[in-house]
């Protein structure tokens, strides 16, 4: 048995009792019945997944993971591969968005070169480089199967660093330019749908740009076709290097019981590979937001998730995940300091 067929085993099922206790004690609060809404179901989720009924949503940490992408030589990004390191070094420095958000939520944010095409030094970069920057998925694989689980198992290995370190709460984000091309494709592989109803124009694609995007990841899946019974295959074919590993932080989180706030398109698609790999992953994501990329929403109605926020965001790095942090620490907030009926001497509902 592989190192990933065995982690995928490992994930628990959900807490069910959990489950039921924390729904008893939202219904025993001062509130009409499910008048906080989406933030009550969420409250059981998390109680489901982690087998407490009011767990720490604190320390939450941001794991950003960045890759190139061969796959640019098709003019599918209206940025050059350059902005990558640019903008790593710019989280690392602390200046970019998911810095600032993730400030506001507390959180921490780990860096981590999953395959950039150059090599930075800093003391605050994790370095698990698999290669330097996948192949042109128009021409050659994106990588080896080999080195897709190399990248799986990076990011099991991550999210066990995490937890022990003592996150309750992981984040996905990324960075990479032309991203958006394998995360369609890596959509369109599973889904079957059409790349038309798939592809947006991620960081500024004009019309023309849009028609290279679509052609690339056309003639890319007619030269691979590859298996959406194969999920590994998949993401050698078509995928990319920072997908991979964040596939391995889902596999790893959730089979150590940590609930996994996905972001956007990217992530989704690591996302849809990890559920692929072992479908009770699933049960340890929750959707932080809807992103303005069409593909996200298919994602979300195939994975039967249902976003906290709609803000039309689409500019990845974990940005929608970090926005959503606040709701978590709201809901826990709820969940232990609320008092209940009997506690503060307020009559409850009516019996019929």
């Amino acid at each position: 048995m592989s190192r990933i067929e065995a982690v995928a085993r490992a994930i628990p099922p959900l807490d069910a009792a959990a489950a039921e206790r924390a729904q008893q004690h939202l219904n025993s609060l001062t509130k009409p019945l499910g008048s906080l809404g989406q933030l009550e179901e969420v409250a059981v989720q998390l109680a489901a997944m982690t087998g407490e009924v009011a767990p720490p949503v604190s320390p939450a940490t941001v794991i950003v993971v960045a890759g190139d992408h061969g796959v640019t030589a098709e003019g599918v990004s209206a940025y050059p591969s350059e902005v990558t390191p640019q903008m790593v070094l710019n989280f690392l420095h602390g200046g970019a968005a998911i810095n600032a958000l993730s400030r506001c939520a507390g959180a921490g944010v780990r860096v981590v070169d999953a395959g950039m095409a150059v090599d930075l030094e800093h003391p605050d970069l994790t370095v698990r480089k698999v290669r330097r920057g996948t192949g042109n998925m128009c021409r050659e694989l994106a990588m080896t199967r080999e080195e897709a689980e190399q990248a799986i198992c990076h990011g099991i290995d991550l999210a066990n660093e995490e937890v022990d370190r003592g996150a309750r709460v992981i984040a996905l984000g990324e960075m990479g330019i032309g991203n958006t091309t394998p995360s369609a494709a890596i959509l369109a592989a599973f889904s079957g749908r059409t790349v038309e109803q798939l592809i947006g124009r991620g960081t500024g694609l004009d019309d023309q740009g849009l028609r290279r995007k679509a052609d690339a990841i056309r003639r890319a899946l007619e030269l691979h076709h590859p298996d959406p019974e194969d999920p590994i295959g998949v993401l050698s074919a078509v995928g990319g290097l920072e997908i991979a590993v964040m596939a391995g932080i889902v596999l790893g989180a959730a089979a150590r019981r940590i609930p996994v706030l996905m972001d956007g398109l990217i992530t989704g698609a690591a996302v849809l590979t990890a559920v692929r790999i072992a479908p009770a992953a699933r049960n340890y994501i929750i959707a932080s937001h809807r992103s303005a990329e069409p593909g996200h929403a298919v994602m979300l109605e195939m994975l039967g998730l249902k976003p906290l926020l709609q803000l039309g965001l689409r500019l990845g790095e974990g940005t929608g995940a970090a926005l959503a942090m606040p709701l978590l620490q709201a809901i826990h907030r709820v969940m232990t300091e609320m008092a209940t009926f009997g506690s503060a001497g307020v009559s409850g509902p009516v019996e019929a």
